[in-house]
């Protein structure tokens, strides 16, 4: 399988102590924010794609605004915030983005899916310059039959 990598960011989202971060069956770290007095708290979280083939595998065109796979076992309910810090191949530059969770995986889901989240990218302009990145980047891959982690 193509490489990338998720990791929890220290942020002012997550508080320390048990239950903070779980690491997913790819060797990655994710955010497992607990949340102060019961307030549910967006997850940070930073994705880096090594390869094309990872944000191949990742990539979600079926949203009108973008989206991206992100592997996790946290529990996400649909519509919930998450923020992503995204690093793209071959570049030194974390692009962030306030997405929502538009489409769940779960545990032991059929074909051997990994579990996670669909984010869905939002629809302002600094996104939609990095969702033209993105497919700049896939360029033809975007209309291959390989299978992806995606729909």
């Amino acid at each position: 399988m193509s490489e990338f990598h998720t990791t929890a960011l220290p942020s002012a989202f997550a508080n320390s102590g048990p239950g903070k971060a779980s690491t997913t069956p790819m060797g990655g770290v994710v955010a497992g924010a607990v949340p102060a007095a019961g307030v549910a708290r967006p997850s940070v979280i930073q994705l880096v794609f090594r390869e094309k083939g990872a944000l191949y595998a990742a990539y979600i065109p079926a949203f009108s605004d973008g989206g991206l796979f992100v592997p996790t076992t946290r529990d996400y309910k649909l519509g919930d915030d998450i923020y992503l810090l995204l690093s793209l191949p071959d570049e030194a530059q974390r692009y962030p983005v306030a997405g929502k969770i538009s489409w769940i995986t779960p545990a032991n889901a059929s074909g051997g899916r990994t579990q996670g989240v669909g984010v869905r990218f939002p629809s302002d302009e600094k996104t939609r310059l990095l969702r033209i990145k993105i497919e700049q980047i896939l360029g033809t891959s975007l209309s291959s039959n390989k299978p992806t982690q995606t729909l």
